[in-house]
């Protein structure tokens, strides 16, 4: 059986969502007179109306519609009990019954009387004489009339062929005559500070905003005559403080019935003047609305300002009373949100002599509660898990509300915290903060029919007590949360900014997340559109596990690569690694299939399924528009992921996944420039009869196989050979275009015949004709022919290049040539060539000016330290010479080299005669 506080005729679940209500506000006349006059004696002074739509959102827009009016009404004794009995009433119009809500507050001498309206078509006009129903316990709807008849002083239900309302009548406390509040007399040094004449302005506006009336004391206190400012705005002269996060203005404040607060007014010489200010809203004889204006200086705001209320019953003598927080948590309260949670639960368990408890917290939308706190239950198993308040599968019965269920086998998911742990009573009442939902807190017992409503009384009355405090709490450790969040974030931003490199920047997603966020994470990268997800990536804690945990997600369909933001439930894993588990067990009982050395696979089988058995969700890796992989974390068994843990993991995805493919981007950009650099080079040597050919390459900075240097060793026909070797000036695509220019069309002017001089005359027109992405270029090439006596004849034109040296067989170096301009820079250019025969023995030197520049300091290489280095490699190979001098140039300076090296050694072996 399942009964509410109040029995009543419950009604389906009405829809969600909000609007903001259209409010009437109008002034006590004639018309409103025939409002039920045969409860009320009093005369209506005032009244408020508004309607609601049947959503969701609108119950909270009706509490702070009465709560508005009440207040500005000065009825602020009243208005909690005033907001809780319209929140359950417009919860039953709107929510339940699924019709729109008016409510109707008018307000009298000696209270307030509220009216809520449905227009249920269904409802039954109940037989005249028949006994009052208040609704089958059985049920779990009408708790509103219940309070209705606990906390109004006189109420009511009349219905009609179309519609039912409820009202009740909220009397004020009654005061001793002739006090509205007093303060104690004070020693005159802490009296209120205040100018000799104090000066009150008094300023009327009218309902269009505009000033229709201003006194002496407000020319003096702003320096303005009354024919100044009459008939302007007030909004010309007032300063209104524009708080971030609120939304009353000056218009606004004009329009509620009383407000007082802070504000500036603009004065006659341009100064702002602060003054504190006490607006009434009234009406003359022709019912026209205006506001009247009390004005001081802030300094003496006390001559406006409202003293705080005490209420009845208050005194110095109840100040060593005993604060009902303290006796129902105990003191000390626990200074942190867990443990107040848990001191809660453990204490509501004991004052009702349950068998377990348990509190939740509501999300900020109060549309799910999440599990905080138990006791008596398996708490690992529950922690963090949410489930909804009011609709969908699942949902949490009379969360808004207390609740009796005296056998949950009656009404099985009433509570879902409880289904499987043997609890069959259970009381819940809700948590809240100036009529917000905060939380819920039950008490449950293994036996039926444990609780009704006096317990159910006794435990709202202690869920009342610490409600303030527990979301004081909670707002406490969200900003903490908040906090660590954002410096989580910004060093997680500044690690994935630091690397570009693909499996680096996997490891960094993964280690970030393990164990910050999740016990252990996966993340699976997708190449293009058309590929499947790929397991890239497994880190647990625990480094033994990484293994299974991997082999598990290896046999497992990977999840769907969904765009959609946020994380959602991925249950593949852990169903796989408990059927995985439950198989290896059952074989080791030889319950299965035999399988050999089960004894050595069972332990890591079971420590797996341990490991993956909480909760697993995964969040897309979304970059440029596309979904590029899935990151998904996982629980061990029985564990739940808080949102906020969700929420960082979220964002935390959102950056990874523009790192991931900025790594990509770079991954793919590198490739594709290597390919293109090493284009610009020759793919191999040819092989020379008679001549020993050797090049060493290196390109300064890091991830470049091409710079401004190039070499080419080609043939060209009957024989003969062409060799280059030239210096780009420049870095960058412009001088590798240079470089390809030159190295293509040296071999295709070289076959065509054409002499030395010409082929780099030709060359020179082709670089001056690229324009701006010109660049001057020094170049030493020649043509080669080996000759039947061994030795070998070239044909030489050194175009600004650094003249090439000669070893002969006696240790002597010269130059092989003669300086002629460089390329790139004159239209006109005579050019010659110049022959060398090199004979058995001898070496030929060509090298880039990267290696006579070396420098250490102030030294340089020079081209006299390359010379020295050369003739001391008389007799070695072509390929000895040239590595020599690259150790020579290494070894000269610590410091890596700056500049592209190119060496080119050619040498024409001796003849050995037998």
């Amino acid at each position: 059986m399942t009964t509410g506080l109040i029995p009543g005729a419950p009604t389906p679940d009405g829809p969600t969502g909000g609007q903001m209500p259209h409010q009437r506000h109008d002034p006590a006349g004639r018309e409103a007179l025939h409002v039920d006059d045969r409860t009320r004696s009093s005369v209506i002074t005032a009244r408020a109306a508004a309607s609601f739509e049947p959503v969701g959102r609108s119950v909270a827009s009706a509490r702070s519609f009465v709560r508005d009016t009440l207040q500005g009404w000065g009825f602020a004794d009243i208005v909690d009990d005033a907001v809780v009995l319209t929140s359950e009433l417009v919860t039953n119009a709107v929510v339940h019954a699924g019709t729109s809500a008016d409510v109707l507050c008018l307000r009298s001498e000696d209270g307030v009387r509220i009216e809520v309206a449905d227009r249920y078509p269904e409802r039954e006009i109940p037989l005249q004489g028949s006994p009052v129903n208040m609704g089958s316990p059985d049920r779990e709807g009408g708790r509103g009339l219940q309070l209705c008849a606990a906390l109004a002083g006189r109420w009511g239900v009349d219905y009609s062929p179309t519609h039912k309302q409820v009202w009740f009548q909220l009397d004020l406390p009654e005061r001793p005559v002739g006090t509205r509040a007093a303060g104690p007399a004070l020693p005159l040094d802490l009296l209120p500070l205040a100018d000799g004449r104090v000066r009150v302005a008094v300023v009327q506006i009218d309902r269009t905003g505009a000033i229709s009336s201003w006194n002496e004391d407000a020319d003096d206190l702003f320096g303005y005559a009354s024919e100044q400012v009459v008939g302007k705005p007030l909004t010309d002269f007032a300063a209104w403080p524009h708080t971030p996060g609120t939304s009353t203005g000056i218009a606004e404040a004009l329009q509620l019935s009383r407000w007082e607060g802070s504000y500036g007014i603009r004065g006659a010489d341009g100064r702002v003047t602060p003054v504190y200010a006490s607006h009434l809203r009234v009406r003359d004889t022709d019912g026209e609305p205006s506001t009247v204006c009390l004005l001081v200086r802030n300094h003496e705001r006390a001559v406006l300002q409202t003293p705080l209320r005490v209420p009845a019953g208050d005194s110095a003598s109840d100040s060593t009373s005993t604060d009902p927080f303290e006796v129902f948590i105990g003191s000390p309260a626990p200074d942190d949100l867990d443990g107040l949670l848990q001191r809660t639960v453990e204490r509501a368990r004991d004052m009702l002599d349950g068998d377990s408890a348990f509190l939740l917290l509501a999300t900020d939308d109060e549309t799910e509660l999440e599990v905080r706190a138990s006791t008596g239950l398996p708490s690992a198993r529950q922690r963090f898990a949410r489930v909804p308040v009011e609709a969908g599968p699942g949902r949490y019965g009379s969360a808004r509300m207390p609740a009796v269920h005296e056998d949950l086998t009656m009404v099985p998911g009433a509570v879902p915290l409880l289904r499987g742990t043997g609890m069959r009573s259970v009381v819940t009442v809700p948590l809240k903060v100036e009529g917000r939902l905060t939380g819920s807190l039950g008490v449950a017992a293994e036996g039926p029919g444990r609780y009704s409503n006096e317990e159910a009384l006794r435990l709202q009355f202690a869920a009342d007590r610490i409600a303030l405090a527990v979301e004081s709490a909670r707002l406490g450790e969200l900003e903490r949360l908040r906090r660590g969040s954002l410096s989580f974030l910004v060093e997680a931003s500044d690690l994935l900014a630091g690397t570009l490199d693909r499996d680096q920047t996997l490891a960094l997603m993964a280690q970030m997340t393990v164990p910050t966020l999740a016990t252990w994470c996966a993340v699976y990268t997708i190449a293009d559109q058309a590929s499947e997800p790929y397991l890239s990536y497994v880190l647990h804690e625990d480094e033994e596990l990484i293994d299974g945990i991997k082999s598990l997600l290896s046999k497992i369909p990977p999840p769907d690569p969904v765009p959609t933001p946020g994380a959602r439930v991925w249950s593949a894993p852990a169903e796989s690694a408990h059927q995985a588990a439950l198989r290896t067990s059952m074989r080791s009982l030889g319950l299965g299939e035999p399988v050999r050395r089960v004894s050595a696979g069972i332990g890591p089988t079971l420590a797996t399924a341990s490991a993956v058995g909480g909760e697993t969700v995964v969040l897309p890796l979304v970059a440029r528009n596309r979904v590029i992989g899935m990151l998904t974390l996982g629980k061990p068994t029985d564990e739940h992921f808080r949102q906020e843990i969700l929420e960082l993991a979220e964002d935390l995805s959102r950056r990874a996944a523009l790192a991931l493919d900025n790594a990509r981007l770079y991954s793919e950009r590198t490739a594709i420039s290597q390919s293109l650099q090493r284009s610009l080079l020759p793919p191999e040597l040819p092989e020379i009869d008679g001549v020993e050919v050797e090049v060493i390459y290196r390109a300064a900075g890091e991830g470049n196989e091409v710079g401004g240097d190039f070499y080419d060793l080609f043939p060209i026909s009957d024989g003969a050979y062409g060799f280059a070797i030239g210096d780009v000036c420049g870095t960058g695509p412009n001088a590798a275009a240079v470089t390809g220019l030159a190295r293509h069309a040296l071999r295709l002017l070289a076959r065509e015949g054409l002499s030395g001089p010409a082929v780099l005359e030709r060359l020179n027109s082709a670089i001056l004709d690229e324009g701006a992405r010109s660049r001057f270029l020094t170049l030493l090439y020649g043509e080669m022919r080996p000759q039947e006596d061994g030795s070998a004849e070239l044909k030489v034109v050194c175009a600004g290049h650094p003249l090439p040296l000669r070893l002969r067989q006696d240790g002597t170096v010269e130059p092989a040539a003669e300086p002629q301009p460089l390329l790139g820079v004159m239209e006109d250019l005579e050019l010659y060539e110049q022959t060398v025969t090199l004979d058995p023995g001898d070496v030929l030197l060509c090298v880039t000016d990267g290696v006579t520049e070396r420098r250490e300091g102030t030294r340089m290489l020079g081209d006299d330290g390359l010379a020295d280095v050369l003739t001391t490699c008389t007799g070695l190979t072509a390929g000895a010479v040239a590595a020599r001098i690259m150790r020579a140039v290494e070894r000269f300076a610590s410091d890596a080299p700056s500049d592209d090296m190119a060496i080119l050694a050619m040498r024409v072996p001796e003849v050995h005669k037998d």
